[in-house]
């Protein structure tokens, strides 16, 4: 075997567990949707699917963690009614990294706003911030943006 060959393998085996750790991690995935309730009512669904082991906290978390949060872009043609609510199994335990009393969810959880749109309303705009954690780390809050069709 010559000698640069034998160099490049020796690379690749001392960098490839650099890049396998190197692995963006993301274990939360958005969905976003709508069910028209009727004259020009609707329910915008902002839906989080969680992996194993990780969770996301609540838009009342706790002290410690940024907590989950929506802005919705302001547009003449559209009125929110009440505030974003989660529909979903919510967990309430202390945490001794944050030594805090936190809630969170985990694996899956709907997030829910009601909007009347004005005739020629076409769409629900705007961003979403959250943090999520597992039992050894937490990753760096994230935003997200959305925009729902409403046709």
């Amino acid at each position: 075997m010559n000698k640069n060959k034998l160099l490049g393998i020796l690379f690749v085996l001392l960098i490839s567990p650099l890049l396998l750790n190197a692995q963006i991690l993301d274990p939360v995935d958005w969905s976003f949707s709508k069910k028209e309730l009727g004259n020009n009512q609707y329910i915008v669904h902002l839906t989080a699917t969680i992996d194993p082991g990780w969770h996301i906290y609540a838009q009342d978390a706790g002290e410690g963690p940024i907590p989950t949060s929506f802005t919705f872009e302001k547009n003449d043609s559209l009125t929110y009614k009440g505030e974003t609510r989660a529909v979903g199994k919510l967990h309430e335990e202390f945490d001794k990294a944050f030594k805090s009393e936190l809630k969170f969810y985990e694996n899956k959880v709907d997030f829910v706003q009601y909007v009347t749109a004005k005739q020629g309303a076409k769409y629900v705009k705007g961003s979403l911030e959250y943090m999520v954690c597992d039992d050894h780390q937490c990753l760096p809050p994230k935003e997200v943006p959305f925009k729902i069709s409403l046709q």
